[in-house]
């Protein structure tokens, strides 16, 4: 079962449109731009991203502070540990 989980987060990642990011940006509290928005979905679409390891998680904070700024990449890293935690999926992150 965690397999199929691990394959339904990051296809959702890969298919991330800037409307979609705009959307759970209002929902979370961030402010992100339409140029920011286009930027980060091209860098899913374009690029393998493993959420799943710390390493890959912190290359992904790494690319979004890139293009958005670092207060941002660092309220995006706690939320989704929040999410994690919320969903109960600690045990499929490292």
């Amino acid at each position: 079962m965690s397999f199929f989980i691990k394959q339904m987060i990051t296809s959702k990642l890969k298919q991330l449109s800037p409307q979609e990011l705009f959307k759970y940006a209002k929902q979370y509290g961030f402010t992100i731009t339409e140029e920011e928005a286009n930027s980060i979905a091209q860098y899913l679409k374009s690029h393998s991203v493993d959420p799943f390891t710390e390493k890959g998680r912190n290359t992904m904070l790494q690319e979004l502070a890139k293009r958005t700024d670092v207060a941002t990449a660092k309220k995006a890293h706690k939320l989704f540990k929040e999410l994690i935690t919320s969903y109960g999926l600690e045990h499929l992150f490292e």
